[in-house]
């Protein structure tokens, strides 16, 4: 009787196990979320964590307490589809502290257990340094959060289910080096992820065909399948494949360790340029189609002109396999024109981003062509002064757009109320009243004075409709009322490489180590601009330094500064045109510089010559 009681007892034991293991199973059918952190900004708290990979996820939720004991309350009452949140709200207040998790959703409703707790306080940015920092953050966390970890690819917008952008993806390998540099993720981290990236794109097939290949000839299609990596029913894009090549060219120069790893990025970086057929997309000619299409061959239009096709002809220059030939760059530049807007004369293209692309990796402030050369400039001051004159636009508003001021400016390609578009000026091109904060983030190292304040100005003033988990929006309409819905891999990569060229020029520095890059350059018939000897002299008594150099009547000169002789600055007043013999220049302080010389811990100045040497 005593046995048999015990084995109904181990048996009812067992079944009641079972069912609690069974319901928990059930209960708790999706992982927790891992690797959460967080980003603090002045009223603003910025979530994100590492991307859930259960076939069965649905989505997140997010929970905020102002305890960390409780109770939680939920801030999504949509589920989240991507691994970020921005809380804006007005709980968020300065220097107070509130408590974040983040639960999974399976597709049938299910909430996972909760992730770790994290206290956030946000604060006032203590300084400009700060605020670049938070923007720089948030916009390299769009090519690491949103990213797909298998493959390594990169959507064009935040959007769910947007494809990949091969040229978002040339920006995100340039940030992935960034993000390293400022402790954002660890070296390893982000070898791994350059490593995935480099080998979907020399591995995945090559071919004429419509669908199953992700290019031709070494050229790759502008958007793919985010899973696939397929064509995703676009062109065999030249321009993209070039912003794509960038950021390889970019990542085989940042990582030069020995390990397996490092080793494998350069050698499948040689792989994939090498491999690029630039005579093919010229046909022959001296002239790169726009692209080529499946079935019905290349696209009639040619890149000839100044736009953000530079960096397409200083690469296939720079070829060492099937390169294109030297009369390319002659057959570019004959596209352009010289102009003068609100006394500013340069080559202009109306949105801002052709002025910025090549920007991003080709450091252009103290070389120039035959063409730059004859009218006294570099394309780093062409870009400076088609920012300058971008700006004076919005501030004389011709067209009498809403909110147009000295520091809403930044007219570029972007999402309108009306879709999407290449907006500009001068001349006006398609200007709605839209406005893309990328137009002066891409400009930092050309209007640092300028980009800065406006950024700023733009989170400070419209935080709320175009700030989230990865920086800002890709655009607004103050007249229309409208703000777009996504943020772009093109908007964000300027932004957070412009930014880092303004700060440290650590990209620039980098990328102008690869031999390819040096070798176009020199085809193109770029030339080092002289360094003039200086005299300088301390003024003490005005608190103010001078410069002084040998200078022929009617040369131009631009003087830099730097703290540090690592990174340089041009002196927004420091480019002067020569009486003769002499020339000089005199740091006061701002706008010339930062600060007044005598309130800089030190500080040193170098003279280049613009023009024909």
């Amino acid at each position: 009787m005593v046995c048999w009681f015990r084995v109904l007892m181990l048996m009812i034991r067992t079944f009641v196990l079972l069912f609690l293991a069974t319901a928990f199973q059930v209960a708790f059918a999706i992982e927790p979320p891992v690797g959460l952190v967080s980003r603090a900004g002045d009223r603003s708290v910025v979530l994100h964590w590492d991307r859930n990979t259960e076939a069965n996820l649905a989505g997140y939720r997010v929970y905020r307490s102002a305890n960390s004991a409780g109770p939680f309350t939920l801030q999504t009452p949509s589920v989240l589809t991507s691994a970020g949140f921005c809380d804006l709200t007005a709980a968020v207040v300065n220097g107070q502290t509130n408590f974040y998790r983040v639960t999974s959703v399976n597709t049938t409703s299910q909430e996972s257990l909760p992730s770790v707790t994290l206290g956030v306080v946000p604060h006032v940015f203590a300084n400009d340094d700060e605020f670049l920092d938070y923007v720089q953050q948030t916009s390299f966390d769009y090519f690491w959060y949103l990213a797909n970890p298998a493959d390594g690819l990169v959507p064009d917008r935040s959007a769910s289910g947007s494809a990949c952008s091969i040229a978002a993806v040339g920006f995100g390998l340039t940030a992935i080096g960034i993000g390293i540099d400022h402790g954002w993720i660890s070296r390893t981290q982000g070898a791994a992820r350059v490593l995935t990236t480099l080998t979907t794109f020399l591995q995945k097939p090559q071919g004429p065909g419509a669908s199953g290949t992700i290019g031709y000839n070494g050229w790759f299609y502008h958007f793919l399948d985010m899973n696939t990596a397929l064509r995703s029913g676009a062109e065999l894009s030249s321009i993209d494949t070039a912003l794509l090549l960038g950021g390889i060219l970019y990542a085989k120069q940042y990582f030069d360790g020995t390990n397996a790893t490092e080793a494998g990025i350069r050698t499948v970086a040689d792989g994939i340029f090498n491999r690029v057929d630039w005579n093919w997309m010229a046909r022959g000619t001296n002239a790169v189609s726009m692209g080529w299409l499946p079935g019905s061959g290349f696209l009639s239009a040619n890149w000839i002109g100044y736009n953000e096709g530079m960096i397409l002809y200083c690469l296939g220059l720079g070829a060492a396999t099937n390169p294109l030939p030297a009369s390319s760059w002659t057959r570019w530049t004959s596209g352009y024109t010289w102009a003068t807007y609100y006394g500013l004369a340069f080559v202009p293209f109306p949105p801002l981003f052709g002025h910025q692309y090549s920007h991003c990796w080709i450091d252009f402030r103290h070389v120039a062509d035959s063409y730059m050369n004859s009218h006294n400039s570099t394309y780093f001051e062409n870009s400076r002064r088609a920012s300058l004159a971008q700006r004076e636009y919005c501030i004389a508003n011709p067209l009498n757009r809403l909110g147009y001021s000295s520091n809403v400016w930044g007219l570029t390609a972007c999402d309108a109320p009306s879709g999407y578009a290449a907006h500009g000026a001068p001349p006006a091109e398609n200007d709605d009243g839209t406005i893309a904060p990328t137009a002066a983030g891409g400009s930092m190292p050309f209007t640092p004075e300028y980009s800065l304040p406006t950024l700023r100005y733009f989170y400070n003033s419209y935080r709320p409709r175009i700030w989230t988990a990865y920086g800002f929006r890709d655009a607004f309409n103050l007249g229309q009322q409208w703000y777009g819905p996504d943020e772009l891999g093109i908007d964000q990569g300027p932004i957070v490489i412009m930014i880092e060229n303004y700060r440290t020029q650590r990209v620039w520095k980098l990328f102008m180590r690869n031999e390819e890059v040096q070798r176009g350059l020199q085809r193109a018939g770029f030339v080092s601009l002289p360094f003039m000897p200086l005299r300088p002299q301390a003024l003490p008594a005005q608190n103010a330094f001078r410069l002084d150099w040998d200078a022929p009547a009617g040369r131009t000169y631009q003087v830099e500064y730097s703290p540090d002789l690592d990174a340089w600055f041009a002196s927004p007043t420091g480019q002067v045109v020569s009486a003769g013999p002499t020339a000089n220049w005199i740091d006061s302080g701002p706008p010339g510089t930062s600060l007044p010389p005598f309130a800089a811990a030190q500080r040193f100045y170098r003279v280049f010559q613009l023009g024909t040497p």
